[in-house]
């Protein structure tokens, strides 16, 4: 049994966990969304510092929650992509440093991997008892990645189809800018579109449904958008506003379940895994839900609401793997960010 100190600092959360195996002893998480709100985005240098100043604290925390000194830890796993490059860095460095004072090795970790595994966390005492059943179909839904993913044994990965432009969680996060509300948007969203029955009044297009492939875009969504606000005026759009939130989320959450059940056709694997902050949204849960039960299969979601966010409980479990199969970074000097890092790119 490997344990586990992990970090996260992907993106606009600094987070820290104590992981035992698939255990998450303790879980600590400084999200920085009131700093980003005003911006309509996340700021990368404003995200760097506020990561800075809170690292410490979310590792201390952590280490004290879980009542394990650092020095009992058996690895520290560090996600280093994808991500955003200057907070990336912060949770890199601050690795190395504690690898190097403490003599504990390192493991890198790529944050898709995490989300990819979250449906298989576990709390404190175990829960929930999931056993692995190889293969799977994994869901990624995102607010930078929308990708199918064929996962066969452990560390084993093969993306079957990703998105081209913007990630299902960037789309919808644009279209509540345009919509008039703020950062982040996919929320504000899903509440506006449970208001109304007719879920999809404006039939937007759906993207890339007849492509034959299982690849993904949502800029031509986010368009046509743009396109159908230009055209009513502003008590119009006041008038329509729930029903344009619907009509959009539903063309996005449509074309995943359609992508899914062509990838489900294509490969024969009927349990699929769903990870990444898009799939806490029940309209997604539901419609996905539905369909792969038509195909005699099961779907998994993070048993915890949290895991659905960035975490560093996913990255503990993913190092936790690694660690008992002696994938330790060899030079920790060379563990280095990789904003753009592909699961393609891990091997075991």
């Amino acid at each position: 049994m490997k344990t586990i100190l992990a970090i996260d600092t992907s993106c606009d959360e600094t987070s820290a966990a104590i992981v035992q195996d698939r255990r998450v002893l303790s879980h600590i998480e400084y999200s920085q969304i009131v700093l980003h709100q005003k911006w309509g985005g996340v700021v990368p240098n404003i995200a760097k510092r506020a990561h800075e100043e809170r690292i410490d604290w979310v590792i201390e925390k952590a280490l004290k929650n879980a009542q394990i000194p650092i020095s009992k830890c058996d690895a520290i796993a560090v996600t280093y992509g994808p991500g955003l490059s200057m907070a990336l860095l912060v949770g890199i460095r601050k690795a190395q440093e504690l690898s190097i004072k403490f003599n504990i090795p390192l493991i890198g970790v790529n944050h898709m991997e995490g989300h990819l595994y979250s449906p298989f966390v576990q709390n404190s005492k175990g829960n929930p008892k999931r056993s692995f059943e190889f293969p799977y179909l994994g869901l990624l839904v995102s607010g930078a990645h929308t990708e199918l993913v064929k996962f066969t044994d452990h560390l084993t990965y093969q993306i079957l189809g990703e998105t081209r432009d913007d990630a299902a969680g960037e789309a919808l996060d644009k279209a509540a800018r345009m919509l008039g509300f703020g950062y982040p948007g996919g929320a504000t969203i899903e509440h506006l579109a449970r208001e109304v029955n007719n879920k999809d009044m404006f039939h937007f297009p759906q993207p890339m449904i007849g492509s034959g492939d299982l690849a993904f875009s949502f800029s031509g969504l986010k368009t046509a958008l743009m396109y159908t606000l230009k055209e009513m005026s502003d008590a119009d759009k006041n008038t329509q506003l729930r029903f344009l939130a619907s009509s959009f989320q539903e063309a996005i959450f449509q074309t995943l379940m359609k992508k899914t059940r062509k990838a489900i056709l294509k490969t024969g694997i009927t349990n699929v895994l769903v990870g990444g902050g898009v799939a806490v949204n029940e309209r997604l849960r539901t419609t996905l839900r539905a369909m792969i039960k038509n195909q005699e299969g099961t779907v998994w979601y993070p048993p915890y609401k949290y895991l659905n966010n960035d975490n560093a409980a996913m990255i503990g479990l993913v190092g936790a793997i690694r660690a008992e199969q002696g994938l330790y970074v060899k030079d920790i000097s060379t563990l280095d960010r990789v904003a753009r890092l592909s699961l393609n790119e891990v091997s075991s």
